[in-house]
């Protein structure tokens, strides 16, 4: 084997069984060897975040040694693009399949529908997508060998199970890294590091070593033009968990940072709501089943369980508590909220939770935040100081522009007086931060729920008992896309607010999170219409509040 300069043994993994020829245009390169790099730096980009070492050198490694040999591209006797290896010798051994993919007990899958095979197993592209051997790394289509290829795959000349790699996909690598783990990043906030730059995926072509040229159609393969979407990576994650035939990964336990439990915690604590939602949140998680360690441990064999959003769960189950307690229907809360305000004037010993006071208290931050964060999207710099070139023919035109707009641009921040950058913030868990110093803001953490609750009970009931569901009907169809439809002004405003504010949290669109609310309300209301489907027709229901279904 052959690696890009890199001797050391923390590489040592990500080397393949291609080898390279030096050209004047710069190594022979292929694309997966340029998703290698990436990976290497996204690895040690989170390692630098805090993640256990092992998920470099352990973890992202084996799946990415998987994927290569269930790709047929390296780890097997002979990879698929064996025929255009032009500085190859003809009697060079082919590598064999390294044992550290026996590491997690994962089982070979045979892979058919669209490839050839011949006797020995191997799978063979399309001859229409192999690049020939005269389009190596001097190709003027691509700087790499097979970009062209790459580029040109087409799903009906593959197998139904087969994954193309992308950038996308290699945030889905990295996701399914941090679960093995059970690391205390969830997908949001992996997403969320991305657009702060400190994961690479943004122009992540700019960490290759600079004898591997990206132009042509390679740069297609390797700039993103848009951020990444949460339920796009979730899906990504498991095709490829199923892809690699993973095994069952480790157990979400009640200690573990992706059990509601902790996760409902977190995430209180950054809504700057009352501690004690958190045993009614518990409850709630218990009664619907959610917080079962068999239900939220991912198994990539279990091809019908459906996609888990720890932390798109855990704010679904604090708005679940909070239509239980202040029904969230532009009444009843308010009433709520007076009656807390004349119990702290009459006691301030221990403070009352007062929502309304926490309403003006979180909307003025939000909104900051709202619009600081338009305005990092609007200044958001998608182009890298390492550009691309589609042609050679190109280059010396696009450095001109470049050049003109850097001038440009230093003269117009002259004139307007705008600082200069500080360079990114550091990396954080939280948003907001609202136990800090000399800030008008106040932290309702400690704050009571005697204004909610009947306190001659026990255990405590709350006052309110009316709640409105989200939907009346289940939908089973799955053509209708309900929860994509998410429309405000059939909701009451005091509920949108809610969801606006955990959506900015996870940087999520509304429907997501309504449509979480809705499947936690469908489990936690299931005994309950059982109950009433076996009440004669005649006896009078309890009166809901209706709400248009999505």
């Amino acid at each position: 084997m052959i690696s890009f300069g890199h001797d050391t043994k923390t590489d040592a993994w990500f080397f393949t069984n291609f080898c390279f020829c030096i050209t004047e245009k710069g190594w022979e390169w292929y694309v997966c060897e340029g998703f290698q790099f990436i990976l290497i730096k996204q690895a040690e980009a989170l390692q630098a975040l805090g993640v256990a070492p092992q998920i470099k050198d352990e973890i992202l490694c084996t799946f990415w040694r998987r994927y290569l040999q269930k790709t047929n591209q390296a780890y097997v006797k002979r990879p698929v693009y064996r025929s255009v290896l032009t500085c190859r010798d003809s009697d060079s051994s082919a590598t064999e399949v390294d044992s550290d993919l026996e590491a997690f007990s994962i089982g070979t899958s045979s892979v058919s529908d669209g490839y050839t095979s011949d006797a020995s197993g191997r799978l063979s592209l399309p001859t229409e997508d192999i690049p020939s051997a005269s389009e190596s790394a001097v190709s003027v289509h691509s700087g790499s060998v097979d970009g062209l290829s790459h580029v040109k795959m087409r799903k009906n000349f593959k197998p139904w199970n087969y994954v193309k790699m992308t950038m996308p996909m290699t945030l889905a690598f990295c996701y399914l890294a941090l679960l093995w783990l059970r690391a205390s990043i969830t997908l949001s906030d992996l997403l969320r590091f991305v657009f702060e730059k400190h994961i690479p995926y943004i122009n992540a072509h700019q960490y290759l070593p600079e004898e591997i040229k990206v132009y042509g159609h390679d740069v297609r393969i390797f700039r993103m033009q848009a951020l990444p979407v949460y339920n796009d990576i979730l899906s990504k994650a498991y095709e490829l968990g199923a892809f690699l035939d993973l095994p069952q990964f480790p157990p979400i336990t009640k200690n573990c940072y992706l059990h509601p439990s902790v996760l409902c915690m977190k995430y209180l604590i950054e809504a700057n709501l009352p501690d004690e939602l958190q045993q009614w949140t518990c409850q709630v998680a218990e009664k619907t089943g959610i917080d079962d360690f068999h239900r939220l441990t991912f198994d990539p064999a279990c091809k019908r369980a459906s996609h888990i959003r720890y932390d798109v769960q855990a704010v679904a189950l604090i708005i679940l508590v909070l239509k239980l307690l202040f029904a969230l229907d532009d009444n009843t809360e308010w009433q709520l909220s007076k009656f807390a305000e004349r119990m702290n004037q009459s006691n301030k010993e221990k403070t009352v939770f007062d929502l309304q006071s926490w309403y003006q208290t979180v909307r003025q931050c939000y909104e900051k935040a709202q619009q600081k964060l338009e305005e990092e999207y609007g200044r958001f710099m998608w182009k890298s100081d390492c550009p691309l070139y589609y042609s050679q023919t190109t280059k010396s035109l696009l450095q001109k522009r470049k050049q003109m707009s850097e001038n440009l641009q230093r003269q117009f921040s002259k004139l307007a007086g705008a600082a200069p950058n500080t360079g990114k913030q550091g990396p954080s868990s939280f948003l907001f931060k609202w136990e800090e110093q000399n800030t008008d803001t106040i932290s309702f953490h400690g704050h009571s729920l005697q204004a909610v609750l009947h306190q001659g009970k026990k255990p405590p009931t709350p006052i309110n008992t009316h709640y409105w569901l989200n939907s009346l009907r289940k939908c089973k169809t799955r053509i209708c896309q309900h929860s994509e439809l998410y429309e405000e002004s059939n909701f009451p405003r005091s509920y949108h607010f809610m969801v606006c504010l955990f959506a900015f949290l996870l940087r999520v669109e509304h429907c997501v999170i309504h449509h979480e609310v809705g499947l936690i309300e469908e489990l936690f209301f299931q005994e309950k219409k059982n109950k009433r489907k076996q009440k004669p027709k005649k006896q009078e229901m309890t009166d809901f509040r209706e709400v248009p279904p999505d």
